[in-house]
């Protein structure tokens, strides 16, 4: 069948592969584009107004990455009944999870226009910032519906193997992206109001076509408007998987709300160089994610085939997947550091600041990875809770307790030292994620 890949049957690399690389492909251009709203706004605005969208990041994952993992919850679910071969319940599974999306797109429209601000004032948010950060979070939860339409409807077409026609969404939306920047910034003058007007209406372009799409498609898949409707028991399966994997990445967004905070401590040129870096790093991220995505994918196919050894091969070659891409990857953009984040800024300051984010998360990035395709496979066979509790202590309650207790002593209480409680939580997370995978899968072989 066009535009699908089937996972429960031949060798696994080349078809993970074979997935993972447009995904790849779809988050750089997502990531180029991000990269461009902050060298725009740094460029043509100013430190202040980097500093402003850069520092929004984390309270934008907390309040968005809930709705995120009720898309890795529909994804499973469709990808469980695909490869059970139930049609009419996958057709259900689409129907279900576009009116999800629209609910969900218009709960962060309320909760983000309505507490932007105090979020931020919490986190500690500079004075000279603050104004800026909220009225790019005000515009950009006011059209955060599209965005989660899109994300929803990228999760259905994942579920079939299909990733590249998210990618061609992705290269014209985000090429209207930097378009838009350009004019709302430059001659128009619209500062960080201009990147957030940018953002809003290339994603509204990217969910009008992914609902095209689906509206397109084979009869299983096929989105009809006159069928939206809550299906409960589909509901009840899909949030099953995905609240917990929502609140298991609000867990990881909370922690990082925190560090974020701790960094704002240092003022405004660290918080511009822990943007600018941050920026940097999701291009690594994101090319070991993918991997992650398409274990879950893969794994949530083959637990409906009901094909246990294969899930098993599939996570040693994952695995071995991001290890590779980890550190030849972050090694090589460690290299390149000081002229990349030179891109962002001209600043000395900020640039010497984002170096010495660079060098301990690009360092260390595989152990990341590593951890997000264990946690990929452990949802993928229908187990979202015991990874949203080990991530609640391995990465939420480490982070916390090392920024309370080590960060607080003098010796240590540095730019740099934030930063070492990723590759702590990453690594003890891990551990813990595999460990309960292992006590999964040999309680299926059991059956």
């Amino acid at each position: 069948m066009k535009n699908q890949i089937d996972m429960t049957e031949g060798a696994i690399f080349p078809k993970l592969v074979k997935f993972s690389v447009p995904l790849i492909l779809s988050s750089i251009l997502q990531l180029l584009f991000n990269a461009a709203d902050i060298v725009v706004v740094g460029r043509y605005a100013g430190d202040n107004s980097l500093a402003a969208v850069g520092s929004t990041s984390s309270m934008v994952n907390l309040m968005v990455n809930f709705f995120i993992g009720l898309g890795v919850g529909c994804n499973v679910v469709a990808a469980n009944f695909l490869g059970a071969g139930k049609k009419e319940e996958l057709n259900r599974t689409v129907h279900t999870t576009m009116v999800l999306s629209v609910i969900g797109g218009f709960i962060l429209t309320l909760l983000g226009i309505a507490f932007s601000r105090q979020i931020l004032i919490l986190m500690a948010s500079p004075e000279d910032v603050l104004p800026l950060s909220t009225l790019y979070l005000k515009v950009y939860f006011g059209g955060i519906t599209a965005t989660i339409i899109y994300n929803f409807g990228a999760a259905i077409l994942r579920a079939k193997g299909d990733t590249k026609r998210p990618l061609y969404i992705l290269l014209v939306a985000g090429v209207i992206n930097v378009i838009l920047n350009l004019i709302f910034v430059i001659p128009l003058k619209m500062d960080v109001a201009g990147v957030a007007y940018a953002t809003v209406l290339s994603q509204v372009f990217a969910a009008v076509c992914v609902v095209w799409i689906l509206m397109h498609e084979d009869e299983e898949f096929r989105l009809d408007l006159h069928r939206l409707r809550l299906d409960i028991p589909i509901l009840m399966r899909i949030i099953k998987i995905g609240v917990p994997a929502g609140f298991q990445s609000m867990l990881f967004s909370f922690s990082n709300m925190l560090i974020q905070s701790a960094v704002n401590s240092f003022g405004a040129v660290m918080v511009a160089g822990n943007s600018a870096a941050q920026s940097i790093e999701g291009f690594v991220y994101i090319s070991m994610n993918s991997f992650a995505q398409a274990t879950l994918t893969f794994a949530s196919q083959n637990m409906g085939a009901h094909k246990f050894d294969r899930i098993k091969r599939l996570i040693v070659i994952s695995e071995a997947s991001v290890v590779v891409v980890g550190l030849v990857l972050g090694f090589a953009v460690l290299f390149f550091g000081r002229p990349v984040l030179g891109i962002y800024s001209e600043s000395p300051e900020v640039i010497d600041a984002g170096m010495l984010r660079l060098t301990v998360i690009l360092s260390t990035y595989f152990t990341c990875g590593m951890m997000d395709s264990m946690g990929g496979v452990i949802r993928g066979v229908g187990h979202s809770i015991l990874p949203m509790i080990i991530t609640l202590v391995g990465a939420c309650g480490l982070r916390i307790v090392y920024l309370a207790t080590f960060f607080q002593i003098p010796r240590f209480h540095t730019f740099q030292s934030i930063f070492y409680s990723y590759p702590i939580s990453w690594v003890v997370t891990f551990t813990f994620l595999t460990a309960s995978f292992v006590w999964i899968m040999k309680g299926l072989s059991e059956k």
